[in-house]
């Protein structure tokens, strides 16, 4: 994430994580903060580890896709709902990126933050039968929790 700020929405990421027994390391990189250790994140990551990258990032929301031109890894994008444009600012910074440079981006906040970590446990349940098996535990576990009738 790109600021401490961004961890009460990027902690929904985690909790989903955990839930699905994804693990993960939570880190603050900001694009405009700490260049270099973006560059060293971003350069090391695959040969670190790491399989899918979620970054969360607000305002101008660099953070994404400067991490997309710097590492082979798939990307996921989560726009964080700021004050001045409601996230819309962070949409946009995040979801036009240029052709060559993908990231996939996400719904502003809570939601795009719990949808970014389905996304990457997905795309590594593709290669690993275990975490396709609680992704799919996950999914019919929120399918029988919705009513077929509301209750007053």
């Amino acid at each position: 994430m790109g600021s401490q700020s961004d961890w009460a929405t990027m902690k929904h990421a985690t909790d989903t994580l955990d839930a699905l027994k994804i693990g993960y390391e939570a880190l603050i990189v900001s694009a405009h903060r700490t260049p270099k250790r973006l560059y060293d994140f971003a350069h090391s990551a695959r040969d670190n580890g790491f399989k899918v990258v979620i970054a969360g990032a607000g305002g101008a929301a660099h953070l994404p896709g400067m991490t997309a031109s710097m590492t082979p890894l798939p990307v996921l994008g989560v726009p964080m709902n700021t004050h001045a444009l409601e996230g819309k600012d962070s949409l946009l910074s995040i979801l036009q990126m240029p052709g060559g440079i993908p990231v996939g981006t996400l719904a502003i906040g809570k939601a795009g933050a719990i949808n970014a970590a389905l996304l990457a446990a997905a795309i590594l349940a593709l290669s690993d039968d275990r975490i396709a098996k609680r992704l799919d535990a996950w999914r019919a576990k929120q399918t029988s929790s919705v009513k077929k009738k509301p209750k007053d």
